[in-house]
């Protein structure tokens, strides 16, 4: 069971597999908005009642940064950026395929990017510190290998299943992609 949350848009594209994966990560991108936005109101709350709490900027901080990369895996599985649609979804056969796979593939190495330095990010970051909580940055950092790691999953997911059932879906010729970037 994956709930309603997971688009089924583009499902010859997706292993079912990984459906509670992208409902996991879709909640998960929720609560950091929430509460990044429950956060900020505190912050501004608290500062104009002259009782500024400064620790509410690490949580704002570190739920939009978190926020902001599971949202990024999560476009990628969604198809809804990272990768150009307009052209290739005029396209059909091989010119079609190399294009998707193309796109698809840099996004790949993108996220492999991410991930490598990344993990270089995240053990640099031990020797920054957040204040006034004195952690280290690496609890930040650490979301840009995850997210990359996610990106890449998902844009080989893609490939693989664009290489065996087509990247052509029934909704092409309809009305097209909206997000095509």
């Amino acid at each position: 069971m994956s709930g309603p949350i997971v688009q089924q848009t583009g499902r010859h594209l997706k292993w079912a597999a990984l459906d509670r994966l992208e409902l996991a990560l879709m909640i998960l991108c929720g609560i950091c908005l929430m509460g990044f936005t429950l956060a900020t109101f505190l912050d501004v709350i608290t500062r104009q009642s002259g009782h500024a709490l400064l620790w509410l900027q690490e949580i704002t901080s570190a739920l939009f940064t978190y926020g902001i990369f599971i949202g990024t895996a999560v476009a990628t599985r969604r198809q809804d950026h990272l990768f150009l649609s307009a052209l290739t979804e005029k396209m059909s056969g091989s010119p079609r395929r190399f294009f998707e796979v193309f796109n698809r593939g840099v996004v790949l190495f993108v996220g492999l990017g991410m991930v490598v330095y990344g993990w270089q990010n995240f053990w640099t970051g031990f020797g920054s510190f957040r204040m006034p909580s004195m952690l280290p940055m690496s609890y930040l950092y650490i979301a840009i290998p995850i997210c990359g790691a996610l990106v890449a999953l998902f844009s080989l997911e893609q490939i693989v299943n664009g290489l065996k059932n087509g990247f052509q879906s029934d909704t092409d010729h309809v009305h097209g992609r909206e997000a095509g970037i």
